[in-house]
């Protein structure tokens, strides 16, 4: 089981339209700021937000309770003048409560209306997350015959065969920066992994390296995840025959 929580600005459209037509330097800063602060309120309570359309963000909340999300709107309120709504959702699968958070907001089931809340909360301790942490190897290589905007777009055509590949697992992808990827991971993490390693393959000429993390926390699942790439890079180095995937477990 895993909670899922969506946040949104909310009426941000007409909102962009009172700064005039030069403003999208003023958002870019405004939506940069605004991730910075959800990060840490969430990373300080063990879960981990992922940007997703930079005016939405998706956070695995497990053991978040609704009086927590209540604290967080009442922080962001002293901060930001825009308003944000909470959606939650938990299920077996991090899509399933991705859906689940969409249909407490669209139909709506409402938590706190004051604080704009909807969806299902969980908030139960004996959940758990899998991660799963994915680079390239070696890109280095290709930056020498390649521009920087050529590497990108290698880069983000990646994420969109990534991201179909692992919703089609009920997982979640999430470009992370650099070459870095995430998958908030369903069941058979480490075969679909290994799949996706042979595609990426196939279809890129792309070598990917992939170390997983499952904790009752996503920060706890992120660090195992991370410690795990670390390894693989580490045994690289040591000159003995790496493996592709290495994954830890403090559950």
């Amino acid at each position: 089981m895993i909670q899922l929580t969506i946040i949104k600005i909310t009426e941000y459209g007409p909102w962009t339209l009172t700064l005039g037509s030069d403003r999208e330097h003023e958002l870019q800063m405004l939506q940069a700021n605004l991730y910075r602060e959800i990060q840490k309120m969430f990373s300080e309570k063990n879960s981990l937000v992922f940007s997703n359309r930079f005016d939405e963000f998706f956070a695995v909340t497990n053991g978040l309770t609704l009086e927590d999300h209540i604290e967080f709107q009442k922080k962001l309120e002293k901060i930001s003048s825009l308003k944000l709504s909470m959606s939650i959702g938990y299920a077996d699968t991090p899509f399933d409560a991705n859906l689940k958070a969409h249909e407490g907001k669209r139909t709506p089931v409402v938590l706190s209306k004051e604080y704009n809340i909807y969806g299902f909360i969980d908030g139960k301790s004996d959940q758990k997350v899998t991660i799963m942490h994915f680079d390239v190897e070696n890109l280095t290589s290709r930056r020498k015959i390649k521009s920087p905007y050529e590497i990108s777009s290698i880069i983000f055509n990646l994420y969109a065969k990534m991201s179909q590949f692992f919703v089609e697992r009920k997982s979640m992808t999430f470009f992370m920066g650099g070459d870095n990827f995430m998958v908030v991971s369903a069941n058979d993490s480490k075969a679909n992994a290994k799949k996706f390693l042979d595609l990426a393959k196939t279809e890129f000429d792309i070598t990917l390296n992939c170390g997983i993390g499952t904790a009752k926390t996503v920060r706890e699942a992120v660090n195992l995840a991370t410690k795990s790439l670390d390894t693989i890079r580490e045994i690289r180095q040591s000159g003995k025959e790496k493996p592709e995937i290495y994954e830890m477990s403090c559950i």
